[in-house]
């Protein structure tokens, strides 16, 4: 079996499985007066269940499968696939999930935009630092500000 049909072999097991989470065990402890509202909170992930099995079976059973074209991956060519740049923008994301609460939110995600676009190949700083900082402030108030929900955003010593 290919690759691609391997991925998708577990993603349709997660799926499955968190399908079946979402639709027999997360609305079993919903309060009496939630039980009555249209949208529930597994009305989300029962959609992402229902896609993703709906997705990796396509895959699995190959009906997206036309012609190998020049832009599809080849599995016996990774070497060939910029790797390294792959493992450095997870090293990146791990590293922004360690600093998340000890630096704070803008510090973090900022250096994380400004970091991940230079990984990726940007060498105009005079564009990059200020569209990552615009796009980190503008976040973190619409989280912060907008939906209420609390983000630290300086690190603890400041007073965040």
């Amino acid at each position: 079996m290919a690759l691609d049909r391997w991925i998708a072999l577990i993603l349709l097991g997660f799926c499955l499985t968190y399908g079946y989470t979402a639709w027999f065990t997360m609305d079993a402890g919903l309060a009496p007066f939630m039980q009555r509202n249209p949208i529930w909170p597994s009305t989300f992930p029962k959609l992402l269940s229902v896609l993703g099995i709906v997705a990796s079976s396509i895959i699995l059973l190959g009906i997206e499968k036309g012609e190998q074209t020049i832009g599809d991956i080849d599995y016996r060519r990774l070497h060939e696939y910029k790797l390294g740049q792959a493992i450095m923008l997870l090293g990146l994301m791990v590293a922004y999930a360690l600093c998340l609460r000890p630096l704070g939110f803008i510090f973090s995600t900022g250096a994380f935009l400004i970091l991940g676009s230079f990984i990726l190949g940007e060498r105009k700083w005079h564009v990059m630092i200020p569209v990552a900082l615009i796009a980190t402030l503008f976040v973190w108030y619409l989280v912060q500000q907008v939906l209420g929900i609390y983000l630290r955003p300086f690190p603890g010593f400041i007073g965040g």
